[in-house]
C-alpha cells in the first residue's frame, strides 16, 4: 500500500495545469466581489438566487470569483452537454474535483479522466450487475423495514434519521458487515470525512474538521486493509467483496490501494447524495399528499410473502420513479459540477483558455422555464415518456452525464423505491402545512432545521 493512500494523500498530481495569468478571463463578463473572499458568501447564502441574478445580468456565460479563485460558469443544457459529453476531451474532472476531494477521497472515479477513468469504471461495473443488485435489494429490505417500524407514529427530524439509515445500509450492502460497534465506527468515520472535505482549513491541523476527517480516513484505510485478504477469492454479494475480486481487462485484480480509494469514494457518494435526495422527496410528498395516495395505489399487489419489494418488481413503480426524478429536478443532490479546461475552447461566442476552472449548474438548468414550464411547481408527470419527448437530453442531469454518469444511479433508484415502498404502504408523511423549509445547498443540499415530519400509521389494507 502506498504512503499517499495509507496516511494523507499528496495534493498534486502529475500533469496538473498551472494557474492562469491574472487577466486571462478579463474578456468574460462577471465580477470579483470582495478582496480575497470574492463572492463566496453571496454564493453560500443563496446559490440559486445568485446564479439566476448573474445569468440575468450577464447571460449564460459569466466569470465569478469565489472559493479561492476565478471560475467560469456555463449555464444551460448546451453547456451541460459540452462539458459532460466532452467529445474532444477538453475537461478534466480530476482537476475540477481535486481541491474538494483530493485529501480525504483521492482516486475515486470522479478524480480520474479519460482512459484511466474508462478502465476503472469498467472494472467497478461488476458490482452493479443484476445478480449482486438483487442481493443488495434483499439487504436494503432487511435494513429499511424495521427502521420504518421504529419511526411509526413519531414526530422527528427526518434528515439526521435517514442519514443514519443510509450509513447503516452502506455498512451492510456495501461492506457486508454485521450490525454492531464496527458499523457505528464506520458511520462516524464517514461523517467526519465528509465534513472535513468541505472544511475551511485544507490541511489536518489539530482540532479542525480536516484533522477529524484524516483520522476517519485512517480508520477506514486500516479496516479495508485488514478485510481485503479475507475477501479475495470469496466473491460474496456485497460491493466490497465484488471489488476485491474485480479484474482489469488484462485479468489483473484491483490493487489494495485502488480498492480502498474506490470504496471510500463510493460510500461517500452514495450515502450523502441519497440522504439528500430521499429527504427532498419526503418534503415534496409531504407538501403534495395526493401523490402519496397515487404511489400507495401503485404499490398495491407488490411485495413478496414477507412484504419485501423484490429486485424484479422495481420496474412496476414508474410513478415512484417520476416523483423521485421531479424531486431531483427541484433539489439536485449535486448542485454544480466543477471541471478544469485542458485546452482552449469556444462556447456562446467566448474563447475560454486552457487552465480555466469551469462550473456547470444542474441547479440552474433544472429551473429554466424554457425547458420546464412553471419550474417551481411540483409535477412528476413531466417525466412521462409523452411529456419527455423532445426535451433536451441534458436538461435534467442530477446524475451527471457522459463518461462520468453516476455509476450507482440504478442503485439509487432501487434504494429509493424500496424505501418508499416500506414507508408509504402503511404510513402517511405529515408535514405542517405552513412549513416551507430552508436548505443549505452546498456542498450537498440538506434542510437547515433537519426537516421535522410525522410518520402517521394508516390502514393495513396493502399488507
Amino acid at each position: 500500500m502506498n504512503k499517499a493512500t495509507s496516511t494523507f494523500p499528496a495534493a498534486a498530481q502529475s500533469g496538473f495545469i498551472p494557474k492562469l495569468a491574472r487577466n486571462a478571463l478579463a474578456h468574460i463578463p462577471g465580477e470579483g466581489g470582495w478582496p480575497l473572499v470574492g463572492n463566496t458568501f453571496k454564493v453560500l447564502a443563496d446559490p440559486m438566487g445568485y446564479t439566476s441574478s448573474r445569468a440575468q445580468k450577464y447571460g449564460l456565460v459569466f466569470r465569478n470569483h469565489s472559493f479561492g479563485g476565478w471560475n467560469v460558469n456555463l449555464l444551460g443544457p448546451d453547456a451541460n452537454e459540452l462539458v459532460m459529453f466532452d467529445r474532444d476531451k477538453i475537461f478534466s474532472s480530476e482537476q475540477g474535483w481535486m481541491p474538494i476531494l483530493q485529501y480525504l477521497f483521492p482516486r475515486g472515479l470522479m478524480l480520474m479522466d479519460f482512459d484511466e477513468h474508462r478502465v476503472h469504471r469498467k472494472a467497478l461495473s461488476v458490482a452493479f450487475k443484476p445478480e449482486p443488485m438483487a442481493a443488495y435489494a434483499e439487504a436494503l429490505n432487511a435494513g429499511i423495514a424495521p427502521r420504518i417500524k421504529q419511526w411509526s407514529g413519531k414526530v422527528f427530524k427526518f434528515y439526521p434519521a435517514v442519514k443514519q439509515l443510509t450509513l447503516d445500509l452502506a455498512a451492510t450492502s456495501f461492506l457486508g458487515l454485521p450490525w454492531g460497534p464496527e458499523a457505528d465506527k464506520i458511520n462516524k468515520a464517514f461523517v467526519d470525512m465528509v465534513a472535513g472535505s468541505v472544511g475551511v482549513v485544507r490541511v489536518p491541523v489539530p482540532g479542525t474538521l480536516m484533522a477529524k476527517g484524516a483520522k476517519g480516513r485512517r480508520f477506514m484505510v486500516e479496516l479495508f486493509g485488514r478485510e481485503i485478504p479475507k475477501r479475495r477469492g470469496n466473491p460474496a454479494n456485497d460491493i466490497f467483496s465484488q471489488l476485491c475480486n474485480a479484474e482489469h481487462d488484462d485479468g489483473t485484480l484491483l490493487t489494495d490501494t485502488e480498492i480502498i480509494d474506490h470504496m471510500n469514494f463510493l460510500m461517500m457518494a452514495a450515502h450523502d447524495t441519497l440522504t439528500s435526495s430521499i429527504s427532498s422527496t419526503v418534503l415534496m410528498l409531504g407538501q403534495n399528499p395526493e401523490w402519496q395516495e397515487k404511489l400507495r395505489e401503485e404499490m398495491h399487489g407488490l411485495g413478496d410473502a414477507h412484504n419485501n419489494l423484490a429486485y424484479d418488481q422495481l420496474h412496476h413503480m414508474p410513478l415512484t420513479e417520476y416523483v423521485f426524478k421531479e424531486a431531483l429536478r427541484l433539489t439536485p443532490p449535486v448542485p454544480s459540477f466543477p471541471r478544469r479546461a485542458l485546452k482552449d475552447f469556444q462556447f456562446k461566442g467566448f474563447t475560454i483558455p486552457s487552465g480555466a476552472w469551469i462550473n456547470i449548474s444542474p441547479m440552474h438548468t433544472h429551473r429554466m422555464a424554457e425547458f420546464w414550464p412553471e419550474p417551481l411547481k411540483f409535477d412528476p408527470l413531466r417525466f412521462t415518456p409523452e411529456n419527455s419527448k423532445g426535451r433536451h437530453k441534458y436538461a435534467w442531469v442530477p446524475f451527471g452525464g457522459g463518461a462520468h454518469m453516476c455509476l450507482g444511479l440504478h442503485f439509487a433508484y432501487m434504494q429509493t423505491k424500496i424505501f418508499f415502498f416500506h414507508l408509504l404502504r402503511n404510513h402517511r408523511i405529515v408535514i405542517d402545512p405552513a412549513y416551507r423549509g430552508e436548505w443549505h445547498i452546498f456542498p450537498i443540499p440538506k434542510p437547515k432545521d433537519g426537516l421535522p415530519v410525522r410518520i402517521e400509521r394508516i390502514s393495513d389494507k396493502l399488507q
